[in-house]
């Protein structure tokens, strides 16, 4: 395995750590998840570059398209949640709660 690859993978790797282990803020949360996003993409990328191949470049581009889109749902989902239980701890956050 390329030094490339290994740092992209304990990229991802840490970031799904961080994740499964950090769970106390919702902001944290979107920080790991928004960090597997990034390493994802930047992999995809090298990728579609190491094929030399038109058909797979715009895959990144998708890829950040939708990670944008998480980013934004998770920062609106973040700011309602802040407005209505005064903080972004996980453990004050009850689904079945209306």
């Amino acid at each position: 395995m390329s030094p490339v690859y290994f740092s992209f993978s304990s990229a991802f790797i840490l970031g799904l750590m961080g994740l499964a282990f950090n769970r106390s803020h919702l902001l944290s949360a979107l920080l790991c998840l928004e960090g597997m996003m990034l390493s994802l993409f930047i992999a995809i990328a090298l990728w579609s570059m190491t094929l030399n191949s038109t058909s797979c470049s715009i895959t990144p581009m998708i890829l950040l398209t939708f990670s944008a889109c998480e980013a934004s749902a998770g920062l609106a989902l973040l700011v309602a949640a802040t407005r209505t239980h005064g903080s972004d701890h996980l453990q004050n956050l009850n689904l079945l709660q209306c």
